[in-house]
């Protein structure tokens, strides 16, 4: 466990102390004890001022600061400042800049701009985290460890041109292998030499996706090499001291899933526009706690009040920041973190919102919010700590499949993997359904019901392993555009969907992808659960032949009137549904529900609309979440028992929650 040291939800932010002269910080101190903060995470940008030059570090600055959060009762998220390179750097060893996609070499400045392969970039950034750790291996204010910052760069220098080299040599073997996976007689892009192969970038090539793939894969793996030289050399000093890096939820460039075994646990960056569905930031944060199998994660970034880098930046509203705060905690968050504790004076987040603003003073509305929700947090002690959700649906999310269809050059420029992954958790997340966001591979056997939204790559051991979960009783639902392909990207030879044909039931000759705004009638034979009527779908069709599966509902327009558009087929002890088109909210809402009632699967309470319900569960108790989105408020009618954590009173019967109000419930069944 993270809180072994400090038992209590951690609360606090990024902190920069050197961005500020000494006389600030006796008062950061009195301002930290005032909104409770107990870890500041420092210093994430000082590589400069840590190793001013080659052969020099001058730590006693941070001694300095270290000592005083530890008189002032503040622990330490400590970072190791390797995200932002010092300028020395860049000029002695230019390898340590990257070449962008546009195959321009970089300039020194920014950050997280750096080469990944470059060993000297890889050398000193592990030595100034075995630095840190040798000095501060012992230091009373320690509780975990936080690596670089965002990471994320892709670089397409010689150096990387070698490494991707040398890593599909690896992969493949050999040329006549590599040839074959990439289908490289295609164009004349046979190679007969390891050094031919040079990295895709705009002045070179663009659209062999499989070629795209491997980058990505080789990248993913540069980037995370560099992770690991800093994790291992701090490992070897303070091996239970947990290690972090902080994640960006959906982030393209680096497929988490593959990064998350060697993180003691997850960290998040939450930043949600203000106009983005609440049922997507609580699909983030399911997200990352699927990364460790249920292991809550540390929600290490949010912003007290307002961003700087969106089109418009508005303020969050009164007891907005509090709700999003509690809603990370409901869905797995053992940490409540800002970015930052005092909004800086120059540069490019001077902008960028903080608990302590410009003014430099406790009197401001942002500062009175952030100090009223510490003083909650504190009061809930380690009651929640280590809790777990315990959903029975699951939602396979893969990245390398989001690559994948991103890559591919049709059917349908309206395909958006990210959007339908979402479309079937809101449809869930709406009737306070829980759902997992798990990775294919993971453990399948403690869910009901599993999701597969447009699973166009299936990857080796994937298919056995769905075949294998509704053999035993589960439930899986797969979507159009699944099975295509193979981890090569190249496309499946036995008849669409590939390796789920004889799983699903079913034979998919042919897709129609819908022009813009065009849509398809779909007809049930007949009423099924909440399933009844009509229905609409667009984006694209499949025409399909049945194979053993029951069409359940069909097309009703177009040539394809009549043909199968939602198929159940009965496989073992199970079953498996195949919807044959991208099918609109109201049909893939009845049709989930319909799933969830067929297995006894029930929200923890109904509420109104725009009231979301979810539970944390500890040593077999339950602790409900209810927390109030609709910006108004909303009457709920509660059973006898439940006493709110937060405010320590019962409540039963018809009771009002307030606009964007929360409580934490016990008493409810776990």
């Amino acid at each position: 466990m993270i809180h072994d040291k400090l038992p209590q939800i951690w609360y606090g932010a990024d902190y920069n102390p050197d961005q500020w002269p000494e006389e600030t910080w006796a008062e950061d101190m009195r301002l930290m004890r005032l909104a409770h903060v107990n870890v500041a995470t420092l210093p994430v940008f000082s590589w400069a001022l840590l190793q001013p030059a080659e052969d020099r570090y001058e730590f006693a600055w941070l001694d300095r600061i270290l000592g005083l959060l530890a008189d002032n009762g503040v622990y330490a998220c400590l970072a190791t400042s390797t995200a932002a390179q010092p300028a020395w750097l860049s000029l002695r060893f230019p390898d340590v800049l990257p070449t962008g996609w546009d195959g321009l070499k970089r300039r020194h400045g920014g950050r997280v701009n750096f080469c990944p392969s470059s060993p000297n970039y890889r050398r000193y950034s592990s030595a100034l985290a075995e630095e840190l750790a040798l000095r501060y291996q012992d230091h009373p204010t320690l509780v975990a460890w936080h690596i670089a910052n965002e990471y994320g760069n892709h670089c397409y220098c010689e150096l990387c041109a070698e490494g991707f080299r040398q890593w599909l040599k690896e992969r493949h073997g050999s040329l006549d292998a590599l040839n074959e996976a990439w289908n490289n007689n295609f164009w004349s892009h046979r190679f007969y030499a390891w050094q031919e192969i040079e990295p895709p970038m705009a002045i070179g090539e663009r659209g062999n996706s499989p070629m795209l793939l491997d980058y990505d894969r080789f990248q993913n793996q540069a980037i995370l090499e560099c992770y690991l030289g800093e994790y291992r050399a701090i490992k070897a000093i303070t091996p239970e001291v947990a290690i972090t890096t902080n994640f960006m939820s959906q982030f393209k460039p680096l497929n988490y899933a593959a990064w998350a075994p060697y993180l003691d646990v997850v960290s998040f960056d939450s930043y949600p526009r203000p106009d983005l569905p609440m049922s997507d930031v609580a699909f983030n944060h399911e997200q990352m706690r699927g990364l460790k199998d249920g292991q809550p994660f540390m929600l290490m970034e949010q912003t007290p009040s307002q961003t700087n880098w969106m089109p418009r930046n508005p303020l969050k509203r009164p007891g907005v920041m509090r709700l999003q705060s509690y809603q990370a905690v409901a869905h797995g968050a053992d940490t409540v973190m800002f970015f930052q504790w005092r909004r800086a004076r120059g540069g490019p987040e001077k902008m960028h919102g903080a608990i302590v603003d410009h003014v430099g003073h406790e009197h401001t509305r942002v500062f009175q919010e952030v100090q009223e929700l510490g003083a909650e947090l504190e009061s809930l002690g380690d009651t929640l700590l280590d809790s777990r959700q315990e959903a029975r649906v699951a939602l396979l999310f893969d990245w390398e499949n989001w690559w994948a269809i991103d890559y591919s050059s049709g059917p349908s420029a309206d395909l958006n993997y990210i959007g339908l992954c979402k479309r079937y958790y809101h449809a869930l997340w709406q009737a306070n359904i829980a759902v997992d966001v798990v990775r294919p591979e993971a453990h399948l056997e403690g869910y009901d019901l599993v999701l597969a939204p447009m699973l166009y790559m299936v990857r080796p051991g994937v298919a056995d392993h769905l075949k294998t979960y509704v053999r035993q009783g589960g439930s899986l639902l797969v979507s159009f555009l699944s099975g295509l392909v193979d981890e090569n990207d190249m496309a499946t030879l036995e008849g669409y969907p590939g390796e789920l044909r004889e799983l699903l039931g079913i034979w998919v000759e042919e897709f129609d992808p819908l022009l813009k705004e065009e849509t398809r009638g779909v007809v049930m034979r007949e009423p099924w659960g909440r399933l009844q009527g009509d229905y609409r779908a667009g984006v694209l069709c499949d025409l399909l032949h049945l194979e053993g599966a029951v069409a359940r509902a069909t097309f009703g327009e177009s040539f394809y009137a009549g043909r199968p558009a939602l198929t159940v087929n009965e496989y073992g002890q199970g079953k498996a549904l195949y919807v044959a088109a991208d099918v609109e909210d109201a049909m893939l809402r009845d049709l989930l529900l319909t799933l969830c009632d067929e297995r006894d699967i029930a929200p923890a309470l109904e509420v109104p609309d725009g009231v979301e319900v979810t539970q944390r569960i500890k040593e077999g108790r339950g602790y409900t979440f209810v927390l109030n989105h609709s910006g108004e408020e909303q009457t709920l009618r509660l059973p006898k028992g439940c006493r709110d954590l937060l405010s320590g009173q019962a409540l039963e019967g018809e009771v009002r929650l307030a606009a964007h109000d929360v409580w934490i419930l016990e008493g409810l069944p776990a």
